[in-house]
């Protein structure tokens, strides 16, 4: 008996083993990522996205069936590198070109929702005394450009994966929730199309909530809004390089945090994609299917970060940073709607 638990014990250590492990591990993310995104497409659940969608299955899989301890190596390949290399791909979404000739105006507006969601989130969390560093990712998110943004800072601050997947999560359903919002208020807003269109492309969350919100409006609304949303996703890189002095000089003193602070050396990528997309001649189609895998990829990392979710521990760490975040949002759309009106 003894030597036969030996023997398995020798076999998961072995490399073949760890190989097929790690590779399953991914392809499980894959899996799940594909079943969410079909998902997406489907009539009721098409209002939550792909994103969301993945995440749910994740968490249910993980607090139903236990966490697939055989798959670990995999499953980490791709809350960690995987979600890396989606938010370089992600980049070439953003035409800094555009926003530089056109989008001044918007920056001063994006800069100005960055703060309040940020600020807000962070002071009304604080006076419910919840979590700082879940209230701090659902900040950058709300202000930014949702769980791309979350997925972007949680390696500089450090963020669990846990946190991270729940901020995503929350990012994802309280903007689909806004979304919906936007389009019922729309008729009554006394808006013209372009100034719903940066309304909502400089308050809403996610891209897709932005083009799914302004879409139906018209083509002039939904250039606006994806414009507007653009300047937010560009201002993700001095948030970054912000975020990655303060956390080094919180770790002065402290030489084991210092060595941690290290620069997050995928942002370098992120610039560089979003250079190549904005002044490089690449065909449309390519810079599209660049922007899917991105999206695809994104999802399947937080497969991978939904697995470590324990849904026990969503009231008690989740619930008081959720109502922080919840507030700010609805502050950045009043303010910023006022912005446009008066």
């Amino acid at each position: 008996m003894s030597s036969t638990k030996f023997t398995i014990q020798k076999l998961f250590a072995s490399k073949t083993s760890y190989s097929l492990r790690f590779i399953l591990g991914f392809l499980f993310t894959i899996v799940i990522a594909a079943l969410g995104t079909g998902l997406a497409n489907l009539p009721i659940t098409n209002r939550i996205g792909a994103m969301l969608c993945a995440i749910l299955i994740a968490v249910l899989y993980r607090n139903i069936l236990g966490y697939p301890e055989g798959l670990r190596p995999g499953i980490q390949f791709s809350a960690q590198k995987v979600l890396r290399f989606a938010i370089i791909l992600y980049g070439f979404r953003l035409n800094i070109n555009m926003i530089l000739q056109q989008g001044i105006p918007l920056l001063l507006r994006d800069t100005l929702t960055i703060v309040i969601a940020i600020s807000t989130t962070l002071l009304i969390s604080k006076g419910l005394k919840g979590e700082k560093q879940l209230s701090l990712l659902l900040g950058i998110g709300t202000g930014v450009c949702g769980a791309a943004a979350i997925a972007a800072v949680a390696p500089i601050i450090k963020a669990n994966e846990e946190d991270t997947a729940i901020g995503a999560g929350i990012i994802a359903l309280v903007g689909t929730l806004f979304t919906l919002a936007y389009t019922l208020l729309y008729p009554y807003l006394h808006l013209t199309p372009i100034q719903y269109g940066i309304w909502s492309g400089v308050s809403l969350h996610e891209i897709a909530h932005v083009a799914a919100a302004a879409g139906p409006v018209g083509s002039d609304a939904l250039a606006e809004a994806l414009l507007a949303k653009l300047g937010r996703v560009f201002l993700l890189i001095p948030i970054s390089l912000i975020l990655t002095l303060w956390v080094r000089h919180n770790s002065k003193g402290n030489s084991e945090t210092t060595q941690t602070a290290s620069f997050p050396w995928f942002l370098i990528g992120f610039i560089l994609t979003s250079l190549i997309g904005s002044y490089l001649p690449i065909p449309t189609r390519v810079l599209d299917s660049l922007t899917t895998l991105s999206s695809f990829l994104l999802v399947a990392a937080m497969v991978g970060l939904g697995l470590n979710v324990h849904l026990a521990s969503l009231r008690s760490r989740a619930l008081r940073p959720l109502v922080a975040m919840l507030i700010a949002s609805v502050l950045v759309s009043i303010v910023s709607y006022f912005t446009l009106v008066l």
